[in-house]
């Protein structure tokens, strides 16, 4: 994938903060991640806005059936997570 390399701005007590999570090269893809996830959120919200227009608000009933679901998967993935750990440590 082609680069190009950039100058950003940002305050020095989040960039030390960063820095000392990643390694020097590992800024970049720190940064890359971030703004990925940043532009699928922006991306998401221009779906959810155009769903709206089209079909109307969410129900209430609709959006309590989405969060009981998203709360399923989430369980899922931290029973998954908890014996990945119990197999490590148990190895």
């Amino acid at each position: 994938m082609a680069t190009k390399k950039v100058t950003i701005t940002i305050p020095e007590d989040l960039l030390e903060e960063i820095r000392a999570e990643v390694d020097e090269r590992g800024i970049s893809a720190y940064f890359t991640e971030a703004v990925r996830q940043k532009r699928d959120r922006d991306l998401l919200a221009e779906l959810f806005d155009w769903l709206q227009e089209e079909y109307g608000p969410v129900s209430e009933s609709a959006r309590a059936a989405a969060w009981a679901e998203l709360a399923e998967i989430d369980a899922e993935h931290e029973t998954r997570r908890a014996s990945a750990r119990e197999s490590e440590d148990a190895a």
